[in-house]
């Protein structure tokens, strides 16, 4: 177990330097920079221009200015936002609960719905409830998520008036838990349409694998009851694969929590990216970069050690 933590660390670390030179590459040859944002201010010549570059290490060559913010960063040192020259990790830090609390109640809805839907489908297998479940799972996954968000809020905020149409709370509403959780059902279930489409699918296939096997046959043919035999023989194999599943749709529930913080005014790492990007607020994008590049990261390794302890016939080299 630690010869296999050790490895995977060392992969992630290699990994890790990847993604930053590749995204700080991307990102300083796109057209445009920082310093397009000085060149509507009126009043400012091409000298302080070039001055302003100067202070900023815009002017330097590009593997100068890579070296320069990695070494920051492997000193604990994140950099400054260009636009309110608050500390990066400080940025971040306050708009990480937002998008945390988001992303843990679409896994909840995507694990109980997902898991759900995909036993029964297994269990009643071309019935009605199987066919409805892969076509609603078809219709989730060719939706696109800023189209469903929309719709959402159409129809459950402005005709209903069931559910309010952004933001994390009412502005000026005290913030008590009721209202937060108000404002998170609506873009908790849309972050999670896909997710639940996604576990769903995998659960009915995982599931049906397992159910024909021998030893399920066997537990059958000494009369054990259905039910013992789905949760207590069947459940647990079928699960190792979505503990995988888990890790791996890590990066997509990243991606859809952008678009959908976004469609729902969330004040998240979503939306703050997409502020910064269009802002051109170098270090603050770099900073979310690595940050999802981490997050995704100890969550592939920590999907391994959970096989692992749900599957003893795992072992981890």
């Amino acid at each position: 177990m630690v010869r296999f933590f050790i490895g995977r660390l060392a992969q992630s670390l290699v990994l890790l330097v990847l993604v930053s030179a590749i995204g700080f590459a991307v990102l300083h040859l796109a057209p445009g920079g920082p310093l397009s944002q000085f060149a509507l201010v009126p009043g400012l010549s091409q000298a302080d221009i070039a001055r302003i570059a100067h202070e900023m290490g815009l002017d330097r060559p590009l593997p100068v200015q890579y070296w320069e913010w990695f070494s920051r960063l492997l000193a604990g040192d994140w950099g400054r936002s260009y636009r309110d020259s608050q500390p990066v990790l400080a940025v971040i830090g306050s708009r990480l609960p937002a998008t945390l609390e988001l992303m843990v109640a679409a896994i909840l809805i995507a694990v109980v719905i997902g898991i759900s839907v995909g036993i029964m489908g297994a269990v009643r297998r071309y019935s009605i409830f199987d066919t409805l479940a892969t076509v609603g799972a078809m219709v989730a996954l060719s939706i696109p998520t800023f189209w469903f968000g929309l719709i959402t809020i159409y129809v459950f905020a402005v005709k209903l008036q069931w559910l309010p149409a952004g933001n994390r709370a009412t502005i000026g509403g005290g913030g008590s838990i009721l209202d937060y959780l108000h404002h998170l059902i609506a873009p908790a279930l849309v972050l999670a349409l896909v997710e639940v489409a996604v576990w769903s699918r995998y659960m009915r296939s995982s599931m049906l694998d397992v159910i024909n096997q021998d030893y399920i046959r066997t537990a059958r043919a000494k009369g054990l009851p259905e039910r013992t035999i789905l949760l207590h023989h069947a459940f647990r194999n079928a699960l190792l694969p979505m503990i995988t599943l888990a890790g791996l749709e890590l990066p997509s529930l990243l991606g859809g929590a952008l678009v959908t913080e976004t469609v729902f005014t969330w004040p998240g790492m979503g939306r703050l990216f997409l502020d910064s990007l269009g802002y051109r607020d170098y270090p603050v994008v770099m900073g979310i970069l690595m940050f999802s590049a981490i997050l995704v990261l100890l969550g592939n390794l920590l999907a391994d050690l959970l096989c692992a302890v749900a599957d003893p016939r795992i072992r981890l080299t």
